[in-house]
């Protein structure tokens, strides 16, 4: 069965990278995306078109979202009794200090900031499936 993961991202081209990193995995990822806040929490909640969605097992959050932020997005999700258990991998551009307290108030898993370099993006993408599908150990839903 397939690792579900769920990528809130905005910016087309990193979907696209992060897909790619995705897909040179030696393990089966399954991977949903979203552009916006608004989307993703219809998407964890299953509203409308996202009914039949799978239940991720893995959130990849972008911060600078349109519509609600990831920041908001985070905060509703660790809110939530039925989704505060999916882990949250805060993937953004921002290195500043105030959105990484932020992002670890908010109960994140981690932080990390995007690089501008490709290869060094897909690195990051490899190190994340890495570490959280072969090393960590997820609950089921």
């Amino acid at each position: 069965m397939p690792i579900e993961v769920l990528l809130v991202e905005d910016n087309p081209g990193d979907a696209e990278l992060t897909k790619i990193a995705l897909e040179e995995s030696k393990i089966s990822v399954h991977l949903n995306v979203v552009e916006d806040g608004v989307e993703a929490m219809a998407f964890l909640r299953k509203v409308g078109r996202y009914i039949t969605m799978p239940h991720p097992d893995i959130i990849l959050l972008d911060f600078n979202l349109p519509k609600k932020d990831g920041r908001e997005v985070l905060a509703e999700i660790k809110a939530d009794e039925t989704l505060k258990r999916i882990p949250v991998v805060v993937l953004t551009t921002s290195q500043a200090e105030e959105d990484i307290l932020k992002a670890y108030n908010l109960c994140a898993n981690c932080y990390i900031s995007k690089p501008v370099d490709f290869d060094q993006f897909v690195k990051i993408i490899q190190s994340i499936e890495n570490f959280w599908f072969n090393i960590v150990k997820l609950p089921s839903e």
